[in-house]
């Protein structure tokens, strides 16, 4: 089953050291960063609003364990974001792409 992954990170920095690790490690297909996120949550009881980095985490439910636990080693946050989405349909060629590109070497 495919993936689609959401993660935000504090910067660019951040966000391309996770996405290239991600690929290097075939735990993701593609990764996309999207900047100038604006984020407005409540964390330790406060209002935070902050610029980050979104990624668009393409993977397999196949590999989202492996993914999830190196995602919180490379994350700086303390509880970083990772929802994950199912894809229930797409183009054939691409998903067949993506599932080759995140099995394991």
């Amino acid at each position: 089953m495919p993936l689609l992954c959401l993660s935000t990170c504090p910067d660019a920095e951040t966000a391309a050291t996770i996405a290239l690790t991600l690929i290097d490690e075939r735990l993701a297909a593609c990764v996309s960063r999207i900047p100038g996120i604006a984020s407005t949550y409540r964390w330790e009881g406060k209002v935070h609003q902050d610029n980050e980095v979104l990624l668009l985490i393409k993977t397999t439910r196949e590999r989202f364990d492996a993914l999830r636990a190196r995602l919180v080693e490379l994350h700086p946050y303390d509880v970083p974001e990772l929802i994950a989405l199912e894809i229930t349909d797409g183009l054939p060629a691409y998903l067949d792409w993506l599932a080759h590109e995140s099995a394991p070497p």
